[in-house]
């Protein structure tokens, strides 16, 4: 009850003192003075299809270049149906024909990608909240850790039989997507699907991405770039690297941000173009296998700057 209150209070100004403003003006260059000041010290970021399609991965709606508007050579029931987990475990094949033209390494990350990457490395990055399987979040060189992949991941992949649950790395995957195999478990022969979740896709946008904002009242040293579960206060029309660009620049980081733009996807295109953000076999939490202990993580290092009491 009195987590409500304080979500009802400080979310919708019931039940209690009006908060106290967070930003000083609900614009850009708010956003940017707050990020600058010493009250900001965890920013999450709530992402979607929109930050991967400068990359030239299609979204899901959008008329005439959407997925949802070129599936027709599926036999698709209705076009959701090839990410509902229900008509995959019938008939995977049209998902992973889909899969083959989308596959995680022929992309790379965009300017949205890379901002994270610098808030990151700033220690201001809190938590990633994604709704995408690109694995562009990873290739861009977010630490694992930092990251919630709501609709699980092709990083990594596993059999979805319950009384086995095998895990399977991407390199793994990979190789059956391409040689348009359906994807078998090598241990009983059920079939394997990319991600850590029960469902290819787990639910809209406000279902997945509530929990994080309504389990943990809003806080006067966190900021959220994304979506917001009641209300905005502040919004940019526009598409999302331009406003990367845009509040890098109010922020004093524009070059910066455009060098590590450059850097990476120099080196992406000197490796020829494989971008499967990392080893497969080094999964969040895994032992590395020649037997040693994990690195040490980014996310550690930034815990460590803003001290235990702030990170969640």
């Amino acid at each position: 009850v009195e987590l409500l209150r304080t979500l009802l209070s400080r979310t919708l100004g019931l039940g209690g003192d009006k908060p106290e403003p967070v930003l000083d003006e609900l614009s850009l260059q708010g956003v940017s003075r707050f990020l600058k000041s010493d009250r900001c010290k965890n920013v999450v970021c709530m992402v979607g299809a929109g930050i991967s399609t400068s990359a030239g991965i299609p979204d899901f709606r959008s008329p005439g270049t959407g997925l949802y508007s070129n599936l027709q050579s599926y036999d698709l029931p209705y076009p959701e149906a090839i990410f509902e987990i229900g008509f995959f475990k019938k008939h995977p094949e049209p998902f992973f024909a889909l899969a083959r033209e989308l596959y995680p390494g022929q992309f790379k990350p965009t300017v949205c990608h890379y901002f994270m990457r610098l808030l990151q490395d700033k220690g201001l990055l809190l938590r990633c909240y994604t709704q995408n399987i690109d694995t562009l979040e990873r290739v861009a060189g977010l630490d694992p850790e930092l990251l919630v992949e709501a609709h699980g991941t092709f990083f990594t992949s596993h059999c979805l039989r319950p009384s086995c649950r095998q895990r399977y790395g991407l390199a793994w995957m990979r190789e059956r997507i391409f040689s348009s195999l359906v994807p078998k478990c090598e241990k009983c022969q059920g079939l394997v699907k990319p991600g850590e979740f029960s469902g290819v896709v787990s639910g809209n946008l406000r279902g997945v991405f509530s929990p994080p904002i309504t389990c943990h009242p809003p806080s006067p040293d966190i900021v959220t770039l994304g979506p917001l579960c009641l209300h905005r206060d502040v919004a940019w029309l526009g598409d999302c690297d331009s406003g990367c660009l845009a509040l890098a620049e109010l922020l004093g980081w524009k070059e910066e941000l455009e060098e590590l733009v450059r850097r990476e996807h120099a080196a992406i295109d000197a490796k020829g173009g494989d971008t499967d953000g990392g080893d497969p076999q080094k999964h969040q939490g895994d032992e590395d296998k020649n037997g040693g202990n994990p690195t040490k993580s980014l996310g550690d290092k930034a815990k460590a700057r803003r001290g235990p009491e702030e990170s969640l």
